[in-house]
C-alpha cells in the first residue's frame, strides 16, 4: 500500500471543488429569476440543501479520483478510469450550463441521463482498482438519481 501525499490529495479535492464549482457560474444567478418559478414535483429538496451537499460530493469525488491516480497513472486501467472521470466530470458541469443557464430542462434532463451513465461507468472502473474510490462515488450516483428524478418532474410539470 502506497503511503498517502496530503499535498497531492489536497490538490485532487480542492481541483475537484473548484472545476465542479463552474456550474454554479450558470446556476446562482438562474435560481431567483427562473428556477423560483418553476413547479417542482415533490420530495424537491431545500435550495439550501444543494450547496452543502455538492461540496461534499466534489470532495468525494477527489478523493476518489487520487485513490486511483495513487495506482499508476501509466497504466492502461487507471488510464481508462480517470477518463471516465473526466467524462462524468464534463457532463457534471454541462448539465448546469444546459439546465440554468440556457434554462432547458430538456436539454437538462438528457445531460443527466449520460451524466448517470457515466458515473456508473466510472464506478465500475474505479471498484476494479481501489474499492474504496468506487464506493465514494455511490452517493454521487444515488444524488444524481434523485437530482434526474426531479429534472423529469420539472420537465413534465413545466411543458
Amino acid at each position: 500500500m502506497k503511503k498517502i501525499n496530503y499535498v497531492t490529495l489536497l490538490i485532487f479535492i480542492l481541483s475537484s471543488e473548484i472545476i465542479g464549482s463552474l456550474g454554479s457560474l450558470a446556476t446562482i444567478p438562474n435560481i431567483p429569476v427562473w428556477y423560483v418559478g418553476l413547479v417542482k414535483p415533490p420530495l424537491t429538496p431545500p435550495n439550501w440543501l444543494f450547496g452543502p451537499v455538492w461540496t461534499t460530493l466534489f470532495a468525494f469525488m477527489g478523493i476518489a479520483a487520487y485513490l486511483v491516480w495513487q495506482k499508476g497513472f501509466s497504466k492502461k486501467p487507471v488510464k481508462k478510469a480517470l477518463t471516465w472521470f473526466g467524462i462524468q466530470f464534463t457532463f457534471n458541469i454541462l448539465w448546469s450550463f444546459l439546465f440554468f443557464g440556457m434554462r432547458s430542462p430538456v436539454a437538462g434532463l438528457l445531460c443527466i441521463g449520460a451524466l448517470w451513465i457515466s458515473i456508473a461507468y466510472t464506478i465500475q472502473y474505479f471498484l476494479k482498482i481501489h474499492k474504496t474510490a468506487g464506493f465514494l462515488l455511490i452517493p454521487y450516483l444515488l444524488w444524481v438519481t434523485i437530482a434526474t428524478y426531479l429534472n423529469a418532474g420539472i420537465v413534465l410539470l413545466n411543458t
